[in-house]
């Protein structure tokens, strides 16, 4: 069995050969221009061709036999009837509801009403409050199909309107509990069930269209998986489907997430709660992660200076400036749309070094804020797996072991998200009974030094002295 996997990022394209026998094959990752993509919205067109040409580079002429795909969660754009885009996508970090959000969080019922029927915070960055915000803007939302830059993918590849239950449990309009459409919200916003895609699930596989097979320049007719988050597949990927298990992706922003029997909600509403393709997921995230180190890279040090260089020169200090990295908004803990990242305690003797020292340092801290909630709602995880841009730097990987005080297995994939997608294919081709029979590689182990233990429990410390007074 040869599966396609083609997976939308926030910042790429991205696409793999996957061989049931010799597992992965091919693999191709191509940055989006930024005429089609900015970070925050997507030409949703162009973004899909784009996507298509990339998988055409490694499946031109070959066998393929079922094409499974991932996409970001909380993406949402607007079609008319004719399926045509009358919106850009706007993504996870579109904060353009942050208004209609914090007049939502005035009525405190309401706040927690819709956090206990979704297991969505409400925050901009969900879809339920983007389609709020586009009303607003003077879009028909009463008369638009609703869906995102995945669900279109979809679409054009099969021709047919379908969300995958695990991507909609992203969205704020599905119910966590039943895991259909809550009549109650969506009567809240003034849009029907019809508007927005049929739930599915992964096994609900449709054909490939004579027009996705040509820019694809493979066969048509085969299967097309519904288009599943990349954050879900994530924990296939890893391997990370018992409960107890929880995953740490550090990419462009990052997120913990624990696999569970059941709905897992708390009474101060900081932690999610999506679906993957068979479980539950209790969760957090954060907006700033390699992001931020990306930022202070380009703002700090000439173009052609490496993020190897410049950590090839850094060594550990007991002080550096402290970071609050919530340059794009806040999610966890906080979930302040309007919270601005910055530094502190900084003097005559900080050095673009110190401070590029302290972004590791400050996005770690954030990530612990998030790990020590989980803990406390979750107990602790029997193993905690790593995966994302983190790891190609061996010095911010052992940093964050050592921060968190916990041993991280480290993925022995580059793109956890897109393995997800091939195990699916695996189970959907036949090839596995169940999508737990899948067998991950381990990867290497790290294990946080004790030596550093007490000395970032004080950083620690500061970060949080800092992340309240500026609340």
């Amino acid at each position: 069995m040869l599966a396609l996997i083609i997976e939308t990022s926030t910042t790429s394209a991205k696409a793999m050969l996957y061989d049931s026998q010799d597992r992965i094959i091919d693999m191709l990752i191509e940055p989006f221009p930024l005429s089609i993509s900015n970070m925050s919205t997507q030409d949703t067109q162009e973004v899909y061709k784009f996507s298509m040409a990339v998988g055409r580079k490694i499946a031109q002429g070959k066998k393929v036999d079922i094409i499974s795909i991932s996409a970001t969660w909380h993406s949402i754009l607007l079609c008319d009837h004719n399926m045509t885009p009358i919106t850009p996508t706007y993504l996870w970090s579109y904060t353009g509801a942050e208004q209609v959000v914090i007049n939502i969080q005035k009525d405190k019922e309401l706040t927690k009403e819709l956090y206990a029927r979704t297991g969505c915070i409400p925050h901009a960055n969900y879809p339920l409050y983007k389609l709020m915000h586009l009303k607003e803007l003077g879009y028909n939302t009463r008369e638009a199909y609703i869906l995102g830059q995945g669900s279109y993918t979809f679409y054009k590849m099969t021709g047919q309107r379908m969300v995958s239950r695990s991507m909609a449990s992203g969205s704020g309009m599905l119910n966590i509990h039943t895991l259909d459409y809550d009549e109650t919200i969506l009567n809240l916003i003034g849009i029907d069930r019809c508007q927005l895609g049929q739930l599915c699930d992964h096994r609900d596989t449709q054909a490939l269209s004579s027009e996705a097979a040509n820019l694809l320049g493979i066969k048509s007719g085969i299967p097309v998986i519904p288009t599943q988050p990349d954050g879900a597949l994530n924990q296939v990927g890893a391997g990370a489907l018992s409960n107890g298990v929880m995953t740490l992706s550090v990419g462009t922003s990052a997120a913990l997430r624990v696999t569970t029997s059941s709905p897992v909600l708390n009474d101060n509403a900081n932690i999610w709660c999506y679906t993957t393709p068979i479980s539950w997921l209790s969760g957090a995230a954060t907006s700033g992660a390699c992001n931020c180190v990306d930022w202070i890279k380009n703002e700090m040090f000439p173009p052609e200076v490496t993020y190897k260089d410049i950590e090839e020169q850094m060594t550990f200090m007991n002080k550096t400036p402290i970071f609050l990295p919530f340059l794009f908004g806040e999610r966890s803990p906080g979930w302040k749309d309007d919270k601005k990242g910055g530094f502190f305690e900084l003097s005559n003797h900080t050095t673009s070094e110190d401070m590029y020292l302290a972004v590791l340092e400050g996005v770690i801290f954030n990530i612990l804020q998030c790990y020590k909630i989980l803990v406390d709602h979750n107990g602790k995880p029997s193993k905690v797996i790593l995966s994302g841009g983190i790891l190609n730097s061996k010095f911010w990987t052992q940093m964050c072991s050592d921060i968190l005080q916990v041993e991280l297995e480290c993925s022995d994939v580059d793109q956890t998200s897109m393995l997800g997608a091939a195990v699916l294919a695996l189970e959907v081709s036949g090839e596995i009974k169940d999508i737990k029979d899948f067998k991950t590689e381990k990867g290497i182990t790290i294990y946080p030094r004790k030596a550093y233990k007490e000395i970032y429990e004080k950083k620690y410390a500061e970060y949080e002295y800092w992340y309240h007074i500026t609340s």
